[in-house]
């Protein structure tokens, strides 16, 4: 009761009418660039970096621009 090879088959030749041997090749080439890059990115490691920010260092720093507006309320 399963699907035969002539089933698939059928398909096969109906899916490459509908959409053309060039459009199929874009699609599989773009979808093996897409599986490429994930695995690329999945086997990637962190390169740590060469001085490590700390938690502290981030709380204390402030927001560029908060120095002036800061500065025109205490001049007004």
């Amino acid at each position: 009761m399963g699907i035969s090879i002539w089933q698939l088959l059928i398909v096969l030749g109906i899916v490459i009418l509908l959409f053309g041997t060039k459009k199929l090749r874009n699609i599989g080439s773009d979808l093996g660039g897409a599986i490429r890059g994930f695995k690329k990115s999945m086997n990637e490691e962190e390169k740590p970096s060469s001085e490590p920010e700390s938690l502290e260092d981030k709380s204390n720093a402030q927001p560029e621009g908060s120095d002036e507006k800061s500065r025109d309320k205490t001049q007004s």
